[in-house]
């Protein structure tokens, strides 16, 4: 493993996820996995296997999508809190993802617009 990805895994090493802090959690996870060019484990479905009457380099690509969906999974569960840990370690790494956005982006959403209705407040007073 190259030292460049040691440094840029630190970013997720620093505070696990908590539900609080998932946007900038998130944010950092994506910027690890673009650096180790494996983003797309998040954003595509678990392929179906398939089969063995395909070519060489379609088992080699679900292959390689296996083997990353198994180290992305492991990075979000060692990178979030012991409860939410319990809560997704039978999930593959893309419904994780899927979980963690329906739970904590509609949160991050009612916060945003929170702090925006308050600086808007402040603004016209």
């Amino acid at each position: 493993m190259a030292n460049s990805t040691i440094s840029l895994r630190s970013l997720l090493e620093k505070e696990k996820l908590n539900g609080i802090n998932f946007l900038d959690w998130f944010r950092n996870l994506r910027i690890v996995l673009k650096q180790e060019r494996k983003e797309y484990v998040i954003e595509e479905p678990v392929p179906n296997d398939p089969g063995a009457n395909v070519s060489r380099a379609d088992k080699d690509k679900f292959k390689k999508h296996m083997d990353d969906m198994v180290d992305v999974g492991c990075l979000i569960l060692a990178t979030m809190t012991p409860e939410l840990q319990k809560q997704h370690e039978d999930m593959v790494a893309y419904e994780m993802i899927q979980n963690l956005k329906e739970i904590y982006e509609g949160q991050a959403r009612q916060e945003r617009y929170e702090t925006s209705k308050a600086l808007f407040q402040c603004k016209n007073e």
